[in-house]
């Protein structure tokens, strides 16, 4: 096998077929991969739910991370915030000419232990090589099928005045970490918060009707998720900012840099609004995991300023928070 990604590895050819034996296949062993065809014949209930998501990150291995686990976690989570559980992926990768194939491997290995972590299975795919100098290393695109949970309504819809906001853990580490990796910052007092969270999301719907809507907090942030739960409504979100749960590390980094982590990509967290009378509960059941062991009520909805969210300092003041606006840091997904 050679050590390097050349421009013959995705001419379809004995090359190709070299990749995708040695490497790929071994790490998703399933019948409808196996095939090889054009396509994967699956077995789903009759309602499901559907996800495509595409991942530039630089660079592509971080603290607590790679592009592969991060490529499985995205579209997992996307499918667990429907309401539904994640069943099938696709895996196509868009591979630069002179990637070591050894880093290939790595990300492949990753991609397969998340997956498996995840119960879901790889059952098709593409890969493409690109010339060197245009694709940074690599870049994939996963796409999800999930099953739709009977019985769950999640959606602005059901937001209602008085309804808590949750969120399952600390904000920002994933944007600040790669921030940090990229410019050699801070370098290991930062870990992306990366994980696939179906059983954080399996506890959170075990409420049922209470729960209202599920978001994970990726690109823009809290802020920005908070404020697509409300724009062009008559109800808004007031959150206590000493509810808000942030990382000493993250927050220190935040400060000498100048940035808000409320608006710093998360990649294992959810955000929650549900109804009053479940919340407390729902973050004590979500405390007995790992993953949500800082789960917090961060908020409540109001509607004294319609289509807003609003900050309250321990101070008593007041300032709007509104979407992201500019890129804190481009290529962090």
């Amino acid at each position: 096998m050679d050590e390097i990604i050349s421009m013959s590895h995705g001419n379809g050819g004995k090359k190709t077929s070299s990749l995708i034996e040695n490497i790929i296949l071994p790490s998703f062993d399933n019948k409808a991969l196996n095939s090889l065809g054009d396509g994967a014949l699956l077995s789903v209930s009759a309602n499901i739910a559907f996800s495509t998501d595409s991942f530039v990150i630089y660079p592509y291995f971080f603290p607590g991370g790679d592009i592969g686990k991060l490529s499985v976690c995205g579209t997992v989570n996307d499918l667990l915030m429907c309401g539904s559980i994640p069943k099938y992926l696709s895996l196509s990768l868009i591979v630069e000419e002179g990637l070591k194939i050894d880093e290939l491997k790595k990300i492949i290995d990753s991609i397969s232990k998340t997956a498996e972590k995840a119960n879901v299975k790889i059952v098709t795919g593409d890969t493409k090589v690109v010339d060197r100098g245009h694709g940074h290393g690599i870049y994939i695109n996963t796409a999800g099928i999930g099953e739709k949970i009977k019985g769950i309504d999640l959606g602005r819809h059901r937001i209602e005045k008085g309804d808590k906001v949750i969120v399952t853990g600390s904000v920002g580490n994933h944007g600040i970490s790669i921030l940090c990796a990229r410019e050699n910052l801070l370098e290991g007092d930062i870990v992306s918060d990366c994980a696939v969270l179906n059983d954080v999301v399996n506890t959170i719907l075990s409420f049922g009707h209470d729960v209202k809507i599920l978001r994970d907090p990726t690109r823009g942030g809290v802020a920005t998720t908070l404020n697509e739960f409300v724009e062009k409504s008559s109800l808004s979100i007031e959150l206590l900012e000493d509810k808000i749960p942030v990382d000493l590390n993250v927050k220190t980094a935040c400060d000498l840099l100048g940035l808000d982590p409320l608006y710093s990509a998360n990649e294992g967290k959810v955000l929650i609004v549900a109804a009053p009378d479940a919340a407390d509960n729902i973050v004590n059941s979500l405390r007995k995991l790992e993953l949500s062991k800082d789960a917090q009520v961060i908020g409540e909805v109001v509607d004294y300023m319609p289509s807003k969210v609003i900050l309250r300092s321990s101070f008593g003041g007041r300032r709007i928070l509104d979407k992201l606006s500019h890129d804190i840091l481009p290529r962090i997904c």
